[in-house]
């Protein structure tokens, strides 16, 4: 059996067309699993799930973005710190817009319901045994630090305690990493879109099972991050700046340098 599995698409379907393209490549897969993130905030809220809903034996679980977009909650700043501290006003305007835009066509093409109903988590036992678990950002959360790699042994070791499994898969924070604490084996996938590794490459994992052990292969897939720019200035985005620092490498990340 082999499974794909991604996260952090972000409304970024050409991205995405490239991670599944590659997967093909790869000989396919007899089943998928999404971790979350799937629309906000990018240029095709919509397209990515209607790509993700046609896959075979696919299944999703809601990310930190996917709960913002239904509930109204947001990463901050809040309204209370922005009237406290005036230079934070505008990111919370943009914040508002980005989120509004990407709310509107969720209702109006019909994903409400969907994106309301995504469970935290997905587990499977593996036919050797292995005990898995799929969720966005750590056991039980989909939101919060996450699994990166500033954590040290004793850190993990406390973030994977409620998992109650023997393989945790996880996203959120956009930077691929494979540890091992005692008998648990972490990997996260990094992230479809919105890069933030110097390669600017997007990354998923595909995990081979046979009957008596699993082996993970994590994959980096290059796609056209001009494209994306002149589609999200196309469309006049409203969170153009934002999204096109991460397509032009603005946003690497320091844990890129440890």
């Amino acid at each position: 059996m082999r499974l794909a599995i991604l996260s952090d698409i972000h409304g970024n379907s050409i991205a995405l067309d490239a991670v599944l393209e590659d997967i093909q490549k790869q000989g396919g897969a007899d089943g998928y699993w999404i971790l979350g993130d799937f629309s906000a905030l990018g240029h095709d809220p919509v397209g990515v799930l209607e790509r993700v809903t046609t896959l075979p034996n696919a299944s999703f679980t809601r990310g930190n973005t996917d709960r913002y977009i239904i509930t109204g909650e947001r990463p901050g700043p809040t309204l209370e710190e922005a009237q406290t501290h005036p230079h934070l006003v505008t990111k919370l305007a943009e914040l508002s817009a980005n989120f509004a835009w990407t709310q509107g066509f969720i209702q109006a093409r019909g994903w409400w319901d969907w994106l309301a109903e995504l469970p935290l988590e997905i587990r499977l036992t593996l036919p050797n045994g292995t005990r898995v678990l799929g969720v966005h950002a750590a056991p039980g959360l989909d939101d919060g630090p996450g699994i990166h790699p500033a954590l040290s042994e004793e850190e993990l070791r406390k973030a994977l305690a409620p998992a109650e499994a023997d393989l945790v898969i996880v996203g959120h924070t956009h930077f691929p990493l494979e540890r091992r604490v005692e008998n648990v084996h972490v990997l996260n996938l990094g992230s479809v879109s919105n890069p933030i590794i110097p390669s600017l490459q997007a990354s998923y994992a595909l995990l081979n099972t046979n009957a008596n052990s699993y082996q993970i292969q994590q994959r980096f897939v290059d796609y056209d991050h001009q494209a994306v720019i002149e589609t999200i200035q196309k469309i006049s985005h409203p969170a153009e700046k934002f999204l096109t620092q991460f397509m032009r490498g603005e946003k690497i990340s320091p844990w890129a340098q440890m």
